[in-house]
């Protein structure tokens, strides 16, 4: 029986429970790394992106060659950035009508480690360091993160995924951060996952293995940037 209780302690604190998969579909949007509504900027000859680039209405891409993006690079507008506009309205519906199992309004993610689940803030949040993500060896493990105000992290910091012997999923196609206003990934940081922004996205250099995307705001490129998100096709690969 003690180990029984020992066993649904840690499960609690790794943020295990028994919660449902959210069903979240990026349809079009999946396919870009970068997808902004009111513009792109950026600001450094050695960004990299790997997936396809655009935005849409306001489709300006400006700091961007074909040399560096591995994908399609949109400088117009046209009905491939809308429907994926389209389609990321939908996912970003999807990922801010999960039912939140851990409320962490409050609280740093720095220093935390989580398993799958949907972890919500009422307002903004911070990460200050490191966040682990454990996915305890499930191949199915998901996190979705739902932030009611600005995500802010501060240089330096990092997203971990533990994954065991599952080495696929390692960027982030199952890691979500929805976020009502703005996002600023700090210098020097190595962020995971799909941001879903209403606002503004701001990368400040170094490496993000994941998608930035937003239904409304601009994205700016601030420093040297690696971005790693082709299309992840509904799957963690």
């Amino acid at each position: 029986m003690k180990a029984v209780v020992v066993s649904l302690v840690v499960m609690s604190m790794l943020g295990i429970g028994a919660h449902a998969q959210v069903s979240i579909n990026l349809g079009a949007a999946d396919n870009f790394a970068v997808l902004g509504a009111s513009g792109i900027t950026n600001v450094s000859k050695q960004t990299y992106i790997i997936g396809d680039v655009g935005s849409y209405p306001t489709c300006t891409v400006s700091g961007l060659t074909d040399s560096q993006v591995k994908g399609d690079l949109f400088l117009d507008c046209n009905s491939l950035t809308q429907q994926a506009q389209q389609d990321l309205t939908v996912a970003y519906g999807e990922a801010a009508g999960a039912t939140c199992t851990t409320d962490l309004s409050g609280k740093n993610l720095g220093g935390m480690r989580l398993g799958p689940g949907v972890y919500c803030f009422s307002s903004s949040a911070q990460l200050t360091g490191t966040l682990t993500l454990d996915a305890q060896g499930n191949p199915s493990a998901q996190w979705v993160f739902q932030v009611g105000g600005t995500l802010t992290t501060a240089p330096n910091s990092k997203v971990v995924l533990i994954l065991g012997h599952w080495r696929s999923g390692e960027r982030g196609c199952n890691l979500y951060w929805q976020v009502a206003s703005s996002a600023t990934i700090g210098s020097g940081n190595n962020f995971v996952g799909k941001i879903l922004a209403l606002g503004d996205i701001t990368l400040n250099g170094r490496i993000f293995r994941g998608k930035a995307l937003t239904t409304n705001g601009a994205i700016a490129i601030a420093h040297h940037q690696r971005v790693n998100g082709p299309a992840c096709n509904g799957t963690l690969d």
